[in-house]
């Protein structure tokens, strides 16, 4: 399949370069349709697919979905090994669908912690797809903001230790520049499904001027229309990052690469 021409909506105000989306409610739905949890993930898959390729069309320059957490290694372990062969599974077969639409995948957190063969197939995917034009997609994977923070200062600490920077040279960029991932810009719009008010963790140093869009609809349900909706949502928000008018420029984004 070739490439789609991209097709960016016009809701008549901002678009968003960068969507971070928090994708809550496989479980529940799953539960809901009167099914075992683990098909609720199962079904998650799909939007994933939807949503990347329509952001993908859209013009959106990156996309980050919140995948698996440092909590999530807490849940039970049969569930957790599923999860596991999920994610091995859409790491396979998605190959695909990210060349098809010119996608970069790179993943964000604790990567080592993977299962080494799921490693191995996320290693293969990122090298496969480095080289294509379009959208950016992140996987937020054995990922938490807390343990992003702690493990930057960690590497802050041993640098000032090791002359490399000098303490009074640190501030806000510095820490930046430890960060998982220093070259992409901040998302514009946070978008979380399944109706939960909280961030759970995600991304708490990069969202500081983000805006917020929560919807009921649970992730496996959560498809064009919705993202749609949601971009909508976001044309019709004005944009001040601390100042008084709605035009003002942001604060300064990461480095680019």
């Amino acid at each position: 399949m070739a490439r789609q021409p991209i097709a960016r909506p016009d809701f008549g105000g901002p678009f968003p370069e960068h969507i971070a989306i928090i994708m809550d409610g496989n479980g529940r739905w799953a539960e809901g349709q009167g099914l075992r949890r683990v098909f609720g993930h199962k079904e998650g898959i799909g939007s994933v697919r939807e949503i990347t390729t329509e952001c993908a069309r859209m013009g959106v320059g990156s996309l980050t979905l919140y995948a698996f957490s440092v909590e999530n290694w807490k849940r039970p372990g049969p569930e957790v090994r599923y999860l596991m062969s999920l994610l091995k599974k859409f790491l396979i077969e998605e190959r695909r669908t990210l060349m098809d639409n010119g996608v970069r995948l790179r993943a964000i957190g604790r990567i080592s912690d993977l299962p080494a063969g799921v490693l191995e197939e996320l290693r293969r995917t990122e090298e496969l797809t480095k080289d294509n034009p379009g959208m950016l997609l992140r996987l937020a994977l054995s990922y938490g903001s807390r343990t992003e923070l702690a493990d930057a200062l960690r590497h802050v600490v041993r640098d000032a230790k090791d002359g490399l920077i000098a303490v009074e040279d640190v501030d806000e960029e510095t820490l930046r520049d430890y960060l998982y991932d220093t070259t992409t810009p901040d998302p514009d719009l946070l978008i979380r499904t399944a109706g939960e008010m909280r961030l759970s963790n995600f991304l708490l140093w990069q969202i500081s001027y983000t805006e917020f869009y929560v919807t009921d609809v649970c992730w496996p349900q959560f498809r064009k229309t919705e993202l749609l909706a949601a971009l909508r949502d976001f044309a019709g928000r004005k944009r001040k990052f601390g100042g008084l008018i709605a035009d003002v420029a942001p604060p300064r984004r990461a480095k680019e690469s």
